[in-house]
């Protein structure tokens, strides 16, 4: 056994283990910066809308839904000649309280006294699939719809480019907003959240839905 213990070189076993486990630092950290670098590109790209039930009762979760629809109709007509995320955004800080008026007036209507709390910020989202279009987890600047208490489940879309009624049934999202989301992405990005069948594609979205995963799961604990 002493012999077989002369013939192991230890130095090269050190240098081996050194240089492995710096390859492995190398490569989580590349992969860290393309994940950040490829989220930041895909939510700059979007405006979105999340509303947020009282509860989770029947009667909460049909409430949210008319909030919805109303907040979602006023804003389509204001924002039909809209080019850009940015007007988008500006448009919905402009009509604040106005966006209130309308959920107030939906909740009062259906026989509720629950107060709404609007805003638009930075906030996480989950991985979100919209017909044929899916977007990883990450930060995304979002109107917020807060109804009551808001402990009850959410409603997640994309307000610019317009996913909102995507027929999610069919599959497809309508060309004109693939043109607006390719406009603001490069290809490599694009594909990342429309190419379902590529096995590259398919990794990298994991990838990215793996570490803004944990990043989103730690935010709701």
């Amino acid at each position: 056994m002493k012999n077989f213990f002369k013939f192991i070189d230890f130095g090269f076993i050190k240098r081996f283990f050194i240089v492995s486990l710096l390859f492995s630092i190398f490569v989580f950290i590349s992969a860290i910066s393309y994940v950040n670098a490829v989220s930041e590109d895909i939510s700059e790209s979007v405006f979105r809308l999340h509303v947020v039930a009282n509860s989770d009762s029947n009667e909460d979760q049909e409430l949210k839904y008319k909030v919805r629809d109303s907040i979602l109709e006023y804003i389509n007509k204001l924002a039909v000649n809209c080019s850009s995320k940015e007007e988008v955004i500006s448009l919905a800080n402009d009509k604040q309280d106005e966006l209130y008026d309308i959920a107030k007036k939906v909740i009062n209507e259906n026989g509720y006294d629950y107060d709404v709390n609007i805003s638009i910020g930075n906030f996480k989202f989950p991985t979100k699939t919209y017909g044929d279009i899916s977007f990883p987890a990450g930060n995304y600047d979002a109107l917020r719809v807060e109804i009551g208490e808001a402990v009850g489940q959410n409603w997640w879309c994309v307000m610019f480019p317009p996913l909102c009624f995507v027929d999610v049934t069919s599959g497809i999202v309508p060309d004109e907003s693939k043109e607006t989301i390719k406009e603001n992405l490069n290809e490599e990005e694009y594909n990342l959240i429309s190419d379902t069948e590529s096995p590259d594609i398919k990794f990298k979205f994991s990838l990215i839905e793996f570490f803004k995963g944990i990043s989103f799961a730690k935010a709701s604990d």
